[in-house]
């Protein structure tokens, strides 16, 4: 079977894994305090042009979502997010869970637009009985978005004023962010990206890593005793170290983009053998996410060879599916699907 399922099938990147083995008698203190979580910390901070930010590793997405949200919320207070935000319907009601609301928002190929953002705001507080209601107290977004699209640096400018003048905390989801960053259509950086928040996290489970993301406030604003409320909710790792030295390598020598180019340059002949064999794209991405349209028996066939994702239904007689690469996807891969693609199409005809 070929894998196109998603982008975390994988292991980790052979020079995560050999550090890990290097280091693996170490005696170090626990609970992130080890040198290598230090040095991690400053590498980010540098590749981010952010001296002032403060870096947090926790283990997963969801994990780090919902302690994100929680600890930057009031009890009263709900977060806005697109209608198809992971954290909307792909989180299992992890953000409902730790007791805040997630207030959904149309959206836009997946994107959040800065004019929806302020008329919500407007409609809430012209509202006389708003103080019966979950105040929207933050603003989560992610980059890529759930569609594999990308904020541009104007929107994310747009979308941060509007943050800015009702104190909205501006939350950017970057789990795929490695990928975005090397998307060839991007005028986003690392820098623009930590300019343009309030906190954003790096990830690295989907993007190289075993496990692993990095939480960056970007103003020195983290909440107060931040890591204790991460260990309060059970995400803080005794053996900080795992995260510390996977960051570490990550940061050096530029690994953490290089992988993210491996992924889309994979994703482009990707999308090039879909397009050579006539079949039609739900929608542009420029990233590692490539969704289709297909006819069910075509959906069929293909996953008879290959594993790709359900993504939902538009009608009786079609499917959505996504096709992912990651930073392991070889061009042989893309080659015998490729060599698929053509012999159902021959059979089709």
């Amino acid at each position: 079977m070929l894998f196109f399922e998603n982008d975390y099938g994988e292991g980790a990147h052979e020079r995560i894994l050999e550090r890990l083995r290097e280091t693996n008698y170490e005696k170090l203190p626990g609970y992130e305090t080890d040198r290598y979580c230090a040095q991690a910390r400053e590498k980010i901070k540098k590749a981010c042009d952010c001296p002032q930010g403060e870096v947090f590793f926790l283990a997963g997405g969801t994990q780090t979502n919902a302690v994100v949200i929680r600890s930057l919320l009031r009890p009263y207070e709900g977060v806005l997010a697109a209608k198809t935000g992971h954290i909307s319907c792909h989180e299992a009601g992890a953000i409902e869970y730790t007791g805040h609301k997630v207030l959904e928002l149309p959206e836009h190929q997946g994107k959040l637009q800065a004019r929806e953002v302020e008329a919500y705001m407007k409609k809430f507080y012209g509202d006389e009985s708003h103080e019966h209601m979950v105040f929207p107290g933050m603003v989560y977004i992610s980059h890529p978005t759930e569609y594999g699209t990308l904020y541009s640096k104007e929107e994310l400018e747009e979308l941060y004023s509007v943050c800015a003048a009702y104190k909205l905390p501006l939350y950017v989801d970057g789990a795929r962010l490695g990928y975005g960053l090397m998307s060839r259509e991007t005028d986003v950086t690392l820098p623009i990206l930590a300019r343009c928040c309030d906190v954003f996290y790096i990830g690295g489970t989907k993007v190289g890593a075993l496990c692993g993301e990095a939480v960056v406030f970007t103003k020195k604003n983290a909440p107060e005793h931040f890591m204790t409320l991460v260990k309060q909710q059970g995400a803080l790792p005794a053996k900080g170290r795992l995260l510390g030295i996977q960051f570490d390598t990550l940061f050096t020598e530029g690994l953490y983009l290089e992988l993210g180019r491996r992924a889309i340059e994979t994703a482009e002949l990707l999308k090039e053998a879909f397009r050579k064999n006539g079949y039609t794209f739900y929608l542009e991405s420029p990233t590692n996410q490539q969704f289709l349209l297909l006819e069910d028996n075509q959906a069929r066939q293909l996953s008879e060879e290959v594993c790709f994702s359900f993504w939902e239904k538009p009608d009786e007689t079609h499917t959505i599916v996504r096709f992912v690469t990651s930073w392991a996807t070889e061009k042989e891969d893309i080659e015998k699907l490729e060599k698929l693609l053509e012999r159902c199409r021959k059979n089709a005809g």
